[in-house]
C-alpha cells in the first residue's frame, strides 16, 4: 500500500535501528542516560536556547509548555485550526485550567494585529488574563502552510510589549525551514518555548523535544514528571531522535516535491473540487458532491492508496520518507484518472 495518511506512519530505517541497538543507556530520571542528555543538549544548542527536555509525544511537549506559561483561569490565543485546540483532547483546559481565544483565518496563520484584537484588558474582571500566544508551523489543518517569519517577529514584539509568552508548536518546523531557509537559532531567538517532533517527517519511531529558557525547562521537568513522561532507559528512542536530526532533515525537500506532484494530479481528477497545498508535505482536498470521503477512500484503497478523512467531503494526503518517488508517480497516475 502507498500510505499517505500521515508522516507519523514512518518506520525506523536500517541505519536508525542500528544506532538504537548500539545505544548506551542509563536512568533518564537520574540524569544518567547519555543518549537523552545528548539529544537534549543537541536540540538546545541547535536553537540557541538554554535547555531542552525529551518527551514521548508532541502533545506532551505542547501541554507542558502551556502549563508552564499559564495559571488556571488564564487564556491562550491561538488559531481555530491549532493542534493544541483541535487534537490534544481538550488538554489546555484539562491540564492547565486555561481557556482559548481563537483566531479564525483560512490557512491558520494570523497577524500581530489579529493577536492585538484578542488580548483582553487585564483590568476587566469579566475577562480571563491573556497570558500566552501559540502558533503552529507548519499548520497541519492549513495543508502544511508556513508562517511568514517577519510576521512572527512582529507578534514577538507585541508579546514583549504586553508581557505575554510566545510558544511555537513546531511539530513540522523543519519542513517550514526547508521552505523559508531560516536557521533553527533564528526561531529560537523569537520564541520562549518550542516543541519539535521527531516522529513525523524526521522518521523517528517516537518522541518530541521541548526547548526553552532555563526557567521554562526547570518547571517543565517537574510537569513532565506529573504528566507521567519521566521515562527511564529512554536512550534507545533518544538515539533514534539523534539519528533523525543528523540524517533526515535535508531530505524533507523530497517530500515537498512529491506532495506538489500529488496536488497537481488531484487537480486533474473529476472527483476533486478544490485542492489546498501549503508548499510542504501536506495536501488537503475537497470532493465534489457526487462522492463522499468514505466512498472516495474505498476507491483509492482498492487501487493501493491510503489517505485520511478530514471531513465528510475532505481528505488529507501526506508525503514522507517511506513513500518513494516511484510510489508517488504511481499514485499520481491513479488519482488523476479518477
Amino acid at each position: 500500500m502507498i500510505d499517505l495518511r500521515s508522516d507519523t506512519v514512518t518506520r525506523p530505517s536500517a541505519g536508525m535501528l542500528e544506532q538504537m541497538m548500539k545505544a548506551s543507556v542509563g536512568d533518564m530520571v537520574f540524569g544518567e542516560d547519555p543518549q537523552v542528555n545528548e539529544l537534549e543538549r543537541m536540540s538546545a544548542e541547535m536553537f540557541g536556547m538554554d535547555g531542552a527536555i525529551f518527551c514521548p509525544s508532541g502533545t506532551m511537549t505542547n501541554q507542558i509548555a502551556i502549563k508552564v506559561h499559564t495559571r488556571p483561569g488564564d487564556e491562550v490565543i491561538c488559531s481555530r485550526m491549532a493542534h493544541i485546540y483541535l487534537f490534544e483532547g481538550g488538554g489546555v483546559a484539562f491540564n492547565s485550567g486555561a481557556s482559548v481565544a481563537l483566531i479564525d483565518t483560512e490557512k491558520g496563520t494570523f497577524t500581530a494585529e489579529d493577536v492585538k484584537q484578542h488580548i483582553n484588558n487585564p483590568d476587566d474582571p469579566h475577562k480571563a488574563f491573556t497570558r500566552l500566544v501559540e502558533v503552529e508551523n507548519t499548520v497541519n489543518r492549513g495543508a502544511g502552510a508556513c508562517w511568514d517569519f517577519e510576521q512572527l517577529k512582529r507578534i514577538r514584539d507585541l508579546c514583549d510589549y504586553r508581557h505575554l509568552g510566545f510558544h511555537l508548536d513546531g511539530a513540522r518546523l523543519f519542513n517550514a525551514m526547508a521552505v523559508d531557509g531560516r536557521k533553527p537559532e533564528e526561531y529560537g531567538a523569537i520564541f520562549d518555548s518550542i516543541s519539535i517532533c521527531l516522529s513525523k517527517g524526521l522518521g523517528a519511531p517516537v518522541g518530541s523535544v521541548l526547548i526553552g529558557n532555563r526557567e521554562i525547562i526547570k518547571q517543565g521537568v517537574r510537569i513532565r514528571k506529573a504528566f507521567g513522561g519521566a521515562m527511564r532507559q529512554a536512550g534507545y528512542i533518544a538515539a533514534a531522535g539523534i539519528y533523525a536530526l543528523r540524517n533526515n532533515v535535508a531530505r524533507l525537500a523530497d517530500d515537498h516535491r512529491n506532495a506538489a506532484s500529488l496536488a497537481d494530479a488531484l487537480k486533474l481528477s473529476n472527483f476533486v473540487e478544490k485542492v489546498n497545498y501549503g508548499g510542504t508535505n501536506i495536501v488537503i482536498f475537497t470532493l465534489r458532491p457526487v462522492i463522499t470521503a468514505n466512498e472516495y477512500l474505498e476507491k483509492i484503497r482498492a487501487k493501493g492508496i491510503l489517505a485520511l478523512k478530514t471531513g465528510e467531503r475532505s481528505i488529507r494526503m501526506v508525503t514522507h520518507l517511506d513513500v518513494s518517488d516511484e510510489q508517488v508517480a504511481e499514485a499520481c497516475k491513479i488519482l488523476a484518472s479518477l
